[in-house]
């Protein structure tokens, strides 16, 4: 079964953000000041956020090991979605 995947980026804000799940949640800091994580009440990633992005991707792909649950993340792919 596919998940729906959201992406928002605001060129002007500088802002990335992914949504693995609409389901409620809440941000949580990480080890980084720029990268928040949205996870659910049992901790679970539902999505990430990257202020500054632009500083961030130039060495791609973009490895985000500062979420306790480690993902990676290439801002040079497509992502489709079922």
């Amino acid at each position: 079964m596919a998940t729906k995947t959201t992406i928002y980026y605001d060129k002007e804000g500088d802002f990335l953000e992914v949504l693995f799940s609409d389901q409620a949640g809440y941000m949580r800091e990480t080890n980084n000041d720029a990268i928040m994580e949205k996870v659910d009440d049992k901790g679970n990633l539902l999505g990430f956020s990257i202020l500054g992005i632009s500083q961030l991707i130039q060495n791609t792909p973009l490895n985000l090991d500062h979420f306790q649950n480690p993902i990676q993340f290439d801002i040079n792919k497509t992502i489709t979605t079922e």
